[in-house]
């Protein structure tokens, strides 16, 4: 294969993601070209391999990006520039953190810093092309350099680390506050481990799988609980904030009832359709409802955190696989009962390459 040439994981539809080769195109202005170093497997990949498309643009390009499927696949990754365009500051050779949130720049979520609200608003990897690749074109707005005290590894989980400090910072969770965490998903404990580094007294966590409660423990979680055996609400007794990371009715009743009155509950999981409230409840406990979505201004942040050692959101991760091998190993890997909790694919390793 030539130089004109790179490996991409490439979804077609559903049940059909592809490891084929695309071909190098030319840099447009403001553009940056990353070699990527790893890309790690989100849910919301997993239910456009399974399901989608959810997100993922058929037909009608998307505004920003004006791409449609088929497109590379993969929000969460790393790199280093190896090209920018003339108007770019940024040098070839730097490692950079991405940041895939497209953005407009015009709009009135836009005009008042609040991008991740932006009317146009979507990822590098599900609304255009993305990290799960030998390399990728990005707008200079996605990349943070990294300093040296910044892994790959690390920086490649600095994606749902940005979800969850995000969330947090919308649940204005502050030291000495009790925490009930409703999932212990890559999120999930995310949240978790943030919110003791924050200061949280208490920080309860529930789940069905007892090797994600076990992890959730070795991140700093004081108390677990199987949801399968045990009640969140019984164990938490009136916490002051409550996070939903899963997406899911029970997961939010969970938070609802865990919560004290004058609490406040974040809905962070994606539910794919309705839920219902109990309104009386709702307003009788004065409980406030909080959603939040994607992140804003907080990579340096967390670039911060983790260069400083207070901070490694590497811990979750449990596998790395080789691009070639992303499909079966990677993506199968959460339909057929995998214990994983966050899977990395290499792209410079290639494996069984299709």
């Amino acid at each position: 294969m030539n130089d004109n040439c790179f490996a991409a994981a490439v979804w077609h539809g559903a049940g059909d993601i592809r490891i084929e080769y695309r071909p190098r195109t030319p840099l447009k202005s403001g553009q940056v070209r990353v070699k990527v170093s790893l890309c790690g497997i989100c849910g919301s990949d997993v239910h456009e391999f399974l399901t989608g498309p959810h997100a993922i643009p058929v037909g009608t390009p998307h505004p920003v990006s004006g791409e449609t499927a088929p497109l590379v696949i993969g929000h969460e990754f790393t790199g280093m520039i190896i090209e920018a365009s003339a108007d770019v500051d940024l040098a070839p050779g730097t490692r950079v953190a991405v940041e895939p949130e497209y953005r407009c720049g015009e709009c009135a979520a836009c005009s008042r810093g609040e991008y991740n609200l932006c009317q146009s608003m979507g990822f590098a990897g599900l609304m255009g092309s993305g990290g799960m690749a030998e390399e990728a074109v990005l707008p200079s707005y996605m990349l943070h350099p990294l300093p040296d005290t910044v892994t790959d590894r690390q920086a490649a989980v600095l994606e749902p680390a940005a979800v969850a400090l995000h969330a947090l910072r919308r649940g204005r969770v502050r030291a000495g506050d009790t925490v009930a965490v409703a999932g212990a998903g890559p999120i999930g404990l995310l949240i978790a481990q943030l919110a003791r580094i924050a200061g949280a007294r208490r920080v309860i966590v529930s789940d069905v799988s007892e090797a994600r409660l076990s992890m959730a423990r070795d991140l700093g979680a004081t108390e677990m609980v199987n949801a399968a055996s045990a009640d969140l609400a019984t164990v938490a007794n009136g916490v002051d904030v409550a996070f939903e990371a899963v997406g899911m009715q029970v997961t939010l009743d969970a938070a609802l009832a865990s919560v004290r009155k004058g609490g406040r509950v974040v809905f962070v999981g994606l539910c794919g359709g309705l839920v219902s409230i109990d309104g009386f409840d709702l307003v009788n406990r004065e409980v406030e409802i909080i959603a939040s979505v994607g992140y804003r201004d907080v990579y340096p942040d967390l670039i911060g955190m983790i260069a400083s050692g207070l901070f490694d959101p590497s811990r979750i991760v449990t596998r790395e696989v080789a691009l070639g091998n992303a499909v079966r190993e990677g993506f199968g890997r959460p339909t057929t009962g995998g214990q994983d909790i966050k899977i990395l694919i290499n792209p410079s390793v290639k494996g069984a390459l299709s």
